[in-house]
């Protein structure tokens, strides 16, 4: 799957569940979605199955209820998803989107020491 991942807000609500919790059925996904909004059973087998189709998820046909797993990474696809952002949204400057995140959202001092420790690595990097 190298073309640019593109999952939609729904997509992406599901695909969190199953990177969390791995490998369940569209029961389990339903009833985690269920806490957060308001999400009829059939719409969610329904999205699972489209995402089946577009190759985000697997499925496990062994069992009864169907098994589905997140058929992309984590990482891969928040990387694509800020790349996205950033070339989008901020003209391709990520300190613009660094600047931003931060003014809107209150890290705490564990969030910014991760920060700092990035940074230090990303510094160290570059001279090398």
């Amino acid at each position: 799957m190298n073309q640019p991942l593109k999952p939609t807000d729904s997509e992406l609500e599901i695909l969190n569940i199953l990177w969390e919790k791995g490998p369940s059925t569209v029961r389990e996904v339903h009833a985690i979605l269920e806490k957060n909004k308001e999400a009829g059973y059939t719409t969610t087998l329904k999205l699972m199955q489209i995402m089946h189709d577009k190759q985000l998820l697997r499925r496990d046909t062994e069992t009864k209820s169907h098994v589905y797993t997140a058929n992309i990474s984590q990482e891969k696809t928040q990387g694509q998803i800020v790349k996205r952002l950033i070339d989008n949204v901020f003209n391709g400057s990520a300190t613009q989107l660094v600047m931003q995140a931060l003014g809107h959202h209150k890290a705490n001092a564990g969030e910014l020491d991760e920060i700092r420790k990035y940074l230090d690595e990303v510094e160290k990097n570059s001279r090398s």
